[in-house]
């Protein structure tokens, strides 16, 4: 693998959503997403991906563009990143599956975990404190181990430490627990099968 996911907080504008999927291929992951086979002449690129979603000119409609990285297949969503709305249904038959949202209009971003069908863990990054799903402190351990929280499950605050180094620490226990990584020159320069969403 490599990448990892650290990396999406280092953009000036981080604003796609990621659905990761372990148990399926990227081809099945953009049709769970709710995506045709067919639909985007693929290959194509992020910025081609952006252009098609300007052009679509509703919120209806969003592009999806797939692949893999390890055990996980990957989906990069452009427009409103719905992905996490659909996750217990990407999880379904013991399918894994996460949905990183950005969030850049109304903070935080936010983790979600499902597997087989149920939502098992979510929490706003930076705000871990608030937790929930079938299982709510599935992380609690490795986020105490990272000092994002104290063992009686307070904030930890490092002084002087920016929100952007905080998220990282967060993304940083996600990536490390489920194995998680996205090649950063596959999605920013290369070409990956799309799908439009509807």
């Amino acid at each position: 693998m490599s990448g990892g996911i650290q990396w999406l907080v280092d953009q000036d504008d981080w604003q796609h959503g990621v659905v990761f999927a372990r148990g399926i291929e990227p081809e099945e992951l953009g049709v769970r997403m709710g995506g045709t086979p067919g639909s985007v002449a693929s290959p194509i690129t992020g910025t081609e991906a952006w252009n098609m979603v300007m052009d679509l000119g509703n919120d209806d409609d969003d592009v999806v563009r797939v692949g893999a990285c390890g055990d996980w297949s990957f989906a990069v969503e452009y427009g409103m990143s719905e992905g996490g709305d659909r996750l217990a249904a990407i999880s379904r038959n013991g399918v894994e599956a996460i949905h990183l949202r950005p969030s850049p209009d109304h903070p935080p971003a936010m983790f979600s975990y499902a597997k087989d069908g149920a939502d098992v863990c979510s929490f706003g990054i930076g705000e871990e404190l608030w937790r929930w799903g079938e299982q709510p402190d599935l992380l609690l351990p490795e986020l105490i181990a990272a000092g994002v929280l104290h063992p009686d499950g307070s904030y930890a605050r490092w002084e002087g430490e920016s929100y952007l180094d905080r998220d990282r620490h967060t993304l940083a226990l996600i990536e490390t627990r489920f194995g998680l990584s996205l090649p950063r020159d596959e999605v920013v320069n290369q070409r990956l099968q799309a799908f439009l969403i509807g």
